[in-house]
């Protein structure tokens, strides 16, 4: 009943629609968590997660640590070891608040895109059209192309990696920058080649903010992306913290924490100036799950969850992870590494997708990495200069991968593959000419011939021997899936893949026998 009403709503969509709404013939079915159980996995393995945060905390000699989990958009857990002020004894709270260095960067590309999607810029505009001081920066080489925005978000300008110059550079006021840049730059490649880390580039990136809204970038982000998450108790000078709620930085050198030198708000700060709370900061990253996956329910903002998606796309490989392993030391699990537009991606052997972002200033370090199929972050912040909170976010991620066994969200049968599934079971065994022109593709028949297709199907179902079960087609996406005819001696695996018609027809099948171990 189930299959057949699918087919009829198909149908109906086909035959009821006029308009522009008659090319999406077939509903988009979203994929979806099936595991009941998510949550109470996650937090079996918390008290694991914690100790491995206490034991980095102590190692690493953070005076303070704060992290959390997030999952499906809340934060579930969260922790606070050690002290924000060690001159005053202040231990730190989930609510203390922490300079987030580098973590800024993908506020400042969302505002890049919010203001691309408000027909502000292009991402494709060269920045001298933006910056006038930049037609006066020489290119490498005379056919190097202009410097573009896109190139400033994805860290392919050319211009040199510059940790840690750059971490001295937040409180730089307007017109020294301007005349800094005027003065020329010098470039480490020609553009548009290769990634290398530049935090100018995202100073000149919270220029183009400024310049194309008419407002200073740290306005722009406070008022379209800081305030309609309820983002309250982030900001971008310490001094508008309460003392007792402010973590500030320290340096460990000589075996003991000297306090770091605290920088003001400057136009430097696009690079790595917000200062926030886990709480905050838990909301963007929820903000950033909610994206995905694609889906029809009402898009509320404050930037278009399509927008955001592409904002998490890879653009440039930035490295390999060639040795990389499971949490037991031994199992090979090798990824590779690519930039996108103010975050990290990352996929590895398991094609575990992950995006991330570290942040490192004098005083401070901190992390966030984020799973969108599997709908869990961790988030971390300590106040030690360039703190290795990367390590323990990336170790908690792989607990609650390995430990939790947390799963990816699963694709369901759209109505019309489970309806081609169901007629590629009795296409297989009839060959039924009435059967076939509802339910084939043109091509099917010119790329392997009605008698071939026969033979073949006849020969491997007659090694499988009388078949007992069928088992649910398994999507591969809305128009591609797999499902089983389980036999006496074997198992043979049906593969489809459907047209791109109105009506979606099998273009492609593969029938494929495993025998019995």
């Amino acid at each position: 009943m189930i299959l057949f009403l699918r087919l009829v709503v198909c149908l109906i969509t086909v035959v009821g629609m006029g308009g522009r709404a008659r090319s999406q013939t077939i509903p988009y079915t979203p994929p979806e968590f099936t595991d009941p159980n998510r949550r109470s996995a996650v937090e079996a393995v918390l008290p694991e997660i914690d100790q491995l945060f206490a034991d980095l905390a102590r190692k690493e000699h953070f005076p303070g640590l704060v992290y959390g989990v997030v999952l499906d958009g809340r934060l579930i857990h969260s922790r606070a070891l050690g002290f924000a002020n060690l001159e005053r004894k202040l231990p730190t709270t989930p609510d203390t608040a922490f300079r987030i260095a580098s973590m800024t960067k993908s506020f400042v590309t969302l505002a890049i895109f919010k203001l691309r999607d408000d027909g502000k810029l292009s991402l494709d505009d060269p920045v001298a059209k933006y910056l006038p001081e930049f037609r006066k920066v020489r290119p490498p080489t005379p056919d190097s192309p202009p410097v573009t925005v896109r190139h400033l978000m994805t860290m392919t300008t050319g211009l040199p990696e510059d940790n840690p110059w750059g971490d001295r550079q937040m409180a730089i006021g307007r017109d020294a920058l301007r005349k800094f840049v005027g003065g020329g730059l010098s470039f480490s490649s020609p553009p548009g080649q290769q990634f290398e880390y530049s935090n100018l580039g995202f100073v000149l990136l919270g220029q183009i903010v400024s310049r194309a809204s008419g407002t200073s970038f740290e306005n722009y982000i406070t008022r379209h992306i800081l305030q309609p998450l309820g983002m309250t108790h982030t900001v971008w000078e310490y001094s508008q913290i309460p003392a007792d709620h402010f973590a500030p930085g320290y340096r460990w050198e000589h075996e003991t924490w000297i306090l770091e030198p605290i920088l003001h708000d400057g136009e430097g700060a696009a690079c790595g100036g917000l200062i926030t709370t886990l709480e905050d900061f838990s909301k963007y990253v929820g903000f950033h799950l909610n994206a995905w996956p694609a889906r029809g329910d009402p898009d509320v903002g404050p930037i278009r969850r399509s927008t955001v998606r592409e904002l998490h796309r890879p653009f440039t490989v930035s490295g390999l992870s060639s040795k990389a392993t499971l949490l037991d030391g031994t199992t090979p699990n090798p990824g590779v590494s690519f930039y996108g537009y103010g975050l990290g991606w990352s996929i590895d052997s398991r094609q575990v997708i992950a995006l991330s972002h570290s942040g490192g200033l004098p005083g401070y370090g901190s992390n966030y990495r984020f799973l969108p199929d599997y709908g869990v972050a961790v988030i971390a912040f300590a106040n030690r200069t360039y703190a290795p909170a990367g390590r323990g976010c990336s170790q908690a991620i792989n607990v609650l991968l390995e430990h939790a066994h947390l799963k990816p969200r699963i694709i369901p049968a759209s109505g019309i593959l489970e309806t081609r599934a169901r007629q590629v079971r009795e296409l297989i065994t009839t060959w039924e000419p009435r059967l076939s022109d509802e339910m084939v593709a043109e091509n099917f028949f010119l790329d392997r011939s009605r008698e071939d297709w026969r033979t073949i199907a006849r020969e491997t179902l007659a090694k499988a021997g009388t078949v007992r079960s069928t088992s649910p087609v398994v999507a591969e996406n809305q128009l591609r899936g797999t499902f089983r005819l389980v036999g006496e001696h074997g198992v043979v695996k049906v593969h489809f893949t459907l047209t791109p018609e109105r009506i979606p027809r099998v273009q492609e099948l593969e029938l494929i026998f495993e025998a019995n171990p």
